[in-house]
């Protein structure tokens, strides 16, 4: 089937850090994630970006409250990290901000949506997110995120609870840096 329309927009680009042998947090792949045509919607185009085969029961579906007026009640993740869900989160950051460094016992799905964004490992590595679509794999790394821009930024997160990173028998705890 031909695509009747021309893809404009830039291909994903999907980076996932990890940590080496000392336990400091990697760029472990920085690529671009090309969608392709999708045979059954006309002008459709979908690519796969992270592909988790574990599983975690929800019983969601079943309930009709509000999940975005729970509470985290374990505050072990700084209250981001549902010990047994996931959290669905939009973060803003103004013109200039920059966060703390940090780490939680999670995975972390971070996609771009507006503005630009800059991953900031623990060793000074960077990684400049420009194009909405531009996606961070974190896996329990430590990390910052700076608004390089005159405007406001904003970002959406899929927090995953998960085991603490373990480097040398020790593990990698939450973690906040001021």
């Amino acid at each position: 089937m031909s695509q009747p329309f021309a893809l404009t927009l830039p291909h994903l680009r999907r980076i996932v850090t990890s940590h080496n042998d000392q336990g400091n947090s990697i760029i472990q792949s920085d690529s671009e994630i090309p969608s392709e045509g999708m045979e059954l919607v006309r002008g459709g185009r979908s690519a796969a970006i992270w592909v988790t085969t574990d599983s975690i029961p929800t019983h969601d579906n079943n309930r009709s409250e509000d999940g975005g007026k729970r509470n985290i009640e374990d505050i072990s993740n700084f209250g981001l990290v549902h010990p047994t869900g996931t959290n669905l989160r939009s973060t803003e950051l103004a013109p200039g901000a920059i966060t703390g460094m940090h780490r939680t016992c999670s995975l972390d799905y971070n996609i771009l949506v507006s503005g630009e964004l800059v991953l900031i490992n623990e060793d000074g590595t960077e990684k400049h997110l420009k194009n909405p679509g531009d996606t961070v794999i974190q896996k329990g790394t430590m990390h910052a995120w700076r608004n390089p821009s005159k405007y406001w930024t904003r970002w959406i997160t899929v927090l995953i609870a998960a085991d603490p990173v373990v480097v040398a028998e020790k593990p990698l705890v939450p973690e906040f840096i001021h």
